[in-house]
């Protein structure tokens, strides 16, 4: 099979223009850019620098032209890194030139974009980096901003992550709850098999070792180790290694990771890469005239 040309999988872009332009309608609100449109003139022209000001691994740099383009389907842009990219402090990401308008009225919805894309895969690539020689990998959550997901997953495959599911509809995933109303894990996993087709498959969240024993006893396909302490995480890796793929998730950071994936762990999944990764710090600067 031969290697997909885009090896960080960039979602197509006709699936999240829609929100970038309702991005940008919000800021426009029912009057438009007022401050832009009472300085700059219709035709004026301009060129800019989008630049990191601070060190990281970008991502939404594609997102960010979208919101030029949207406003100036003839914007100019000569990028210089791309998603995917380290970016150092002071490091130019993209020459842009065009209508001047677009640039200023486009440029928060752009920043924001990339800024918030850029930090989680930043935060994505702390942990990526921290497991080292560990096959483990890092995965994330359902835990992104409401609209911003299929943009937010994204980052964590350019930061060196991989994704969960998108979706409620990707797997079947029993939790706590789902267990507590079923009366026992066995039962919950029984009803899902039931309800499920046969091309989906089923992950258990496990707290304890016995209930690892029922989910392995049901078969299931993945098993998520749910804030297990490294012993008994370890012994649990012990007992379904090559019966199922093996996820850790709970509070896990760049400083514990490399412990919980020493354990033998296939996943280890993270929901604050994207639900409290800070900003990158970009900015976009006006070259003079």
């Amino acid at each position: 099979m031969p290697e997909p040309t885009d090896p960080l999988l960039h979602p197509i872009e006709l699936l999240y223009q829609p929100l970038v332009r309702r991005a940008l309608e919000e800021d426009l609100g029912g009057a438009g850019d007022l401050t832009t449109e009472s300085i700059v003139p219709e035709a004026a022209r301009a060129s800019a620098l989008l630049v990191a000001r601070s060190e990281g691994r970008l991502a939404g740099v594609r997102a960010a032209l979208t919101a030029f383009r949207i406003l100036d389907p003839a914007l100019e842009a000569e990028v210089r890194l791309a998603d995917g990219a380290d970016a150092p402090a002071g490091a130019e990401i993209a020459r842009l030139a065009g209508s001047a308008r677009a640039l200023l009225t486009a440029e928060r919805t752009a920043l924001n974009l990339l800024g918030r894309l850029s930090g989680i895969a930043t935060a994505t690539r702390s942990i990526v980096r921290a497991i080292g020689p560990h096959p483990a990998r890092v995965v994330c959550t359902r835990k992104t901003t409401p609209g911003l997901r299929l943009l937010e997953k994204f980052a964590v495959r350019a930061g060196g992550g991989a994704n969960h599911r998108f979706g409620l509809d990707d797997a079947v995933l029993i939790k706590d709850n789902h267990r507590v109303f079923a009366g026992s894990l066995r039962e919950a996993v029984r009803r899902a098999r039931r309800h499920a087709g046969h091309m989906v498959k089923i992950e258990a969240e496990v707290d304890t070792l016995d209930q690892l024993d029922e989910a392995l006893a049901e078969r299931v396909d993945a098993v998520l180790f749910d804030n297990m302490a490294l012993e008994t995480l370890a012994e649990g890796v012990r007992r379904a290694r090559g019966r199922c793929v093996m996820e850790a998730s709970g509070n896990i950071t760049a400083a514990t990771a490399p412990a919980v994936a020493a354990a033998g762990i296939d996943l280890i999944s993270v929901g604050w890469i994207t639900h409290s990764a800070p900003a990158l710090d970009v900015a976009l600067d006006f070259l003079p005239a």
